[in-house]
């Protein structure tokens, strides 16, 4: 079953997107100081799903990135400023470039939905994530959480940037798995009806 010849009503994709910002400002703002947990939120399924989802292709990026951004927007500028930088946070960018990447993932790999494809989508986009993402913290001078400074610039600062992102990438593989699971199984199951019910 081919998820771009459903004809998707488009009030359906745009819920799936709200419901991602907002689990995932609720998940982020309760954390005193960034945890693992935090990961575990739907915005890594939120972009499979627009790659997978928007025929046209500009809106299968600008949804899910719009989605991101307004969530970052609300936790560093009304939950966590003192992360800030300016509107967002340091390593922003390449954090986008990840989902930019996560999207043209779902466009690849679920042209045709099935468990094994997003299953396997999924685990691309966790490592699409961490790799890209944790490259951006560690070239942009964030801080190392075990001593309170600045990741060196090399080598040993990038591995343990990377190392110290493993149980964050596990939250984030964990949740693009389950929210997938709902996401394009909430999907499957409205569009039988829909098509039942002509």
């Amino acid at each position: 079953m081919s998820l771009k010849n459903l004809n998707p009503r488009f009030g359906i994709l745009l819920l799936f997107m709200l419901a991602a910002g907002i689990i995932r400002v609720m998940l982020g703002a309760d954390q005193s100081t960034l945890q693992p947990i935090a990961m575990f939120t739907p915005v890594g399924a939120m972009a499979l799903f627009g790659g997978a989802s928007f025929s046209e292709k500009w809106k299968s990026y600008a949804f899910p990135l719009l989605t991101l951004f307004l969530s970052d927007l609300v936790l560093m500028q009304v939950f966590h400023p003192e992360y800030a930088q300016g509107l967002l946070y340091k390593g922003w960018m390449a954090n986008y470039i990840s989902f930019v990447f996560i999207v043209l993932v779902g466009q690849l790999m679920i042209r045709k939905m099935s468990a094994g494809r997003i299953a396997l989508a999924s685990v691309a986009a966790a490592l699409v994530h961490f790799t890209v993402s944790n490259f951006g913290v560690w070239l942009s001078g964030s801080t190392d959480i075990t001593t309170g400074l600045p990741y060196t610039q090399d080598l040993a600062g990038l591995t343990k940037c990377y190392i110290l992102a493993i149980p964050f990438m596990q939250y984030f593989l964990v949740g693009t798995l389950v929210y997938s699971a709902i996401f394009f199984g909430s999907f499957a199951l409205v569009q039988r009806k829909l098509h039942l019910a002509r």
